[in-house]
């Protein structure tokens, strides 16, 4: 299931897209440009829904069963994606989403 979507995405998305989207996310966030990182951020947004729909995915009960999964597809489709600050806050949301489960439990 993996493969087919990682294929899925390089498929429909170019090698130099995929290069391009990440290279603008990286310049945008250094610069602070908000308003450009928009367009970036909202594919990204959407390529990331479409991986956990795919997975079936949910956030675990356990954080020591967390599957990091869909954080692992878009950095194999994306080159350098995980040094964006999109990536470290998609890895800090699922974080504190699994603590707020877990505080309710």
């Amino acid at each position: 299931m993996h493969e087919q979507i990682i294929d899925a995405l390089k498929e429909h998305y170019s090698r130099d897209l995929r290069k391009q989207v990440v290279k603008s996310v990286l310049k945008n966030e250094k610069d602070n440009d908000k308003e450009a990182l928009k367009p970036s951020y909202n594919i990204l947004n959407q390529i990331f829904s479409y991986i956990m729909s795919e997975l079936n995915w949910n956030i675990s009960k356990n954080t020591n069963d967390w599957d990091d999964t869909p954080l692992k597809i878009i950095s194999e489709v994306f080159p350098r994606i995980e040094t964006t600050q999109w990536y470290k806050d998609q890895q800090l949301s699922v974080t504190k989403s699994i603590d707020l489960e877990g505080d309710f439990n």
